[in-house]
């Protein structure tokens, strides 16, 4: 006797029998690198609910989509945008990508963004009425299932333990998925306590997170609940093809570099009035990034006030980010609120001397203690998340302004820094060593959905 299967059964019995394989090859380890699993090529969901690009964890992705094509996975794309964005194709094919796009029809309002203050016009959650949350959520969710239906994924890797991150898990319960927690996804939890309450649920479904820092896997454990063991640090990356150290100017001033947004969380006001404090007049100081509303505005008043020596530059591709930081000496980073900001392995391979505030994620990959090439500012109590007590801003002002006085008269003697010392920290963060770590995670994953 014959049988006659239907197709879409078929179909089914194949996939489950192609997973079975894969499974099996997966554990029999015939992939291996070193003492550590080497992951079958897959076919990676990728899903962000802003912009690919501008931010850290836009930045974070690109990179991601870059590696895991170099390792032969196949990568397909969900992200939200505004505008007329669009993602370089040599990332990604232009048929493995599907925006959800703001500013339009049903989402009439600016891209909301993790961060308040966006290097682009945004929305910030806290403002989102109930019926617009229950809109944005329907929206990622009928573009994903759509993505899921065309692609097929045997793995989704979602960014920030978030809105988008609870309806991809509600929406795919039978397909592994990992998340990477950025920081500014644990910074909403406290803002927006009323939307925070439905998350932590769905986020304890993830298969595997993987977290920037051991401080931030002990944060989200707490926040969210999560097992410790599910949870693994993966941290951040730099490309060592853009960014590396060439022969720095003996030369006329000492140039100083900030790159990020041009926001108060970020410190940019309180480098700004710091700069005028300073001893050592002999600098000029380039920002580089964007931002929008009042605190943009504000950091582009204090700058004016300084005058010529304040460079504007707006936002920079990160091939002339590179070429920027290559030519300055000291790099400052004197944010309030971070996860593990990649941009300071960007300047440590650039050969930028650096000043940051001792916040857990800087400590974890620079250490504790300031030294010839690092230099931390120890923070007070805050009093939000992201901002500190007004009473301290003076004494706060003159903490960077000695450091950076400090760091300038350096330079200036000696403008090239200890090269090796800066190779010793930023050589454990190029990209490719970071998706390893992540083709780790996605082994986890597997085996965690499998039980």
């Amino acid at each position: 006797m014959v049988f006659l299967f239907p197709s879409v059964l078929i179909k089914k019995i194949i996939k489950v029998l192609a997973a079975s394989f894969f499974l099996f090859t997966l554990v029999g380890g015939k992939f291996q690198h070193s003492k550590n699993f080497i992951l079958k090529t897959m076919r990676i969901l990728h899903v962000i609910s802003q912009a690919p690009d501008f931010t850290g964890s836009g930045k974070y992705l690109q990179a991601i989509l870059s590696c895991a094509k170099e390792r032969g996975h196949t990568n397909f794309l969900v992200a939200g945008i505004q505008g007329d964005f669009q993602l370089d194709s040599k990332l990604i094919r232009e048929n493995h990508v599907r925006y959800i796009r703001f500013g339009t029809g049903m989402l009439d309002y600016p891209l909301p963004g993790m961060s308040d203050v966006m290097p682009y016009q945004s929305t910030r959650f806290l403002e989102l009425s109930q019926s617009q949350i229950h809109e944005y959520e329907t929206a990622f969710g009928t573009v994903v299932r759509d993505a899921i239906d065309q692609f097929e994924p045997d793995m989704i890797h979602v960014h920030h333990l978030w809105l988008v991150a609870c309806v991809v898990r509600r929406i795919a319960l039978d397909i592994p998925m990992v998340a990477t927690c950025h920081g500014t996804c644990l910074r909403q939890m406290v803002l927006c306590p009323h939307i925070a309450d439905k998350v932590s649920c769905d986020i304890r479904k993830i298969d595997t997170i993987m977290a920037l820092s051991h401080d931030q896997k002990a944060m989200i454990s707490s926040i969210h609940g999560v097992l410790p063991e599910r949870i693994r640090v993966v941290g951040g990356g730099f490309s060592d093809k853009l960014f590396y150290c060439s022969e720095k100017s003996s030369q006329g001033s000492v140039e100083i570099v900030y790159a990020g947004k041009l926001s108060e969380a970020k410190g940019v006001p309180w480098l700004l009035r710091s700069m005028e404090k300073t001893k050592f007049q002999n600098w000029k100081l380039h920002l580089a990034g964007g931002g929008a509303g009042r605190e943009y505005e504000h950091c582009l008043e204090l700058a004016s006030k300084i005058g010529g020596r304040v460079i504007i530059h707006g936002t920079l591709s990160h091939t002339n980010l590179a070429e920027l930081m290559r030519q300055c000496h000291l790099f400052v980073l004197p944010s309030f609120y971070e996860g593990l900001p990649l941009v300071l392995m960007e300047a440590l391979a650039s050969g930028c001397r650096i000043i940051t505030t001792a916040l857990p994620g800087m400590l974890e990959v620079l250490g504790s203690e300031s030294s010839p090439l690092v230099k931390l500012i120890h923070l007070p109590d805050l009093e939000t998340i992201d901002r500190p007590f007004k009473s301290d801003y003076p004494a706060l002002e003159q903490a960077l302004a000695s450091a950076l006085d400090t760091a300038l008269e350096q330079a200036f003697e000696c403008p090239e820094p200890n090269y090796r010392e800066a190779a010793l920290v930023s050589g454990k963060y190029t990209w490719p060593q970071i998706f390893l770590r992540m083709e780790e995670a996605y082994q986890q994953a597997l085996n965690c959905h499998r039980k």
